[in-house]
């Protein structure tokens, strides 16, 4: 879900779970798919989608990636991506290991090979 100007921390987990259920409800409809075709692509139940959409039913994290994939809507856990980020001491660690010159090529190796 895009910044949409909702103060995710503050609002309660019913409040939340309610939004989640406007979006699905929100995005089916966008699609033009009817509750038994998102419910049969996501392969649950048009009764459990019906609840789901009412927030009449707690929505468990597979049943919420079945409706996203089926409405195409994935991209919505972009957020939950996990980058990790290097501190200024092991990026300078690092800098430090790196390779700062090329080492000649030993003469020997150089010299053509004989026929003999």
């Amino acid at each position: 879900m895009e910044n949409n100007g909702y103060d995710w921390r503050k609002m309660s987990d019913v409040a939340i779970a309610e939004k989640i259920a406007v979006f699905i409800k929100h995005t089916r409809l966008e699609l033009n798919k009817t509750q038994n075709d998102l419910a049969f692509e996501a392969g649950i139940t048009r009764r459990t989608l019906t609840a789901i959409e009412s927030g009449k039913k707690n929505l468990n994290v597979i049943t919420l990636i079945q409706i996203l994939r089926a409405l195409n809507s994935l991209h919505v856990l972009d957020g939950l991506k996990v980058t990790t980020q290097i501190s200024p001491l092991q990026l300078a660690k690092l800098e430090q290991e790196k390779r700062k010159r090329a080492t000649s090529v030993k003469q020997e190796n150089k010299k053509p090979k004989s026929d003999w």
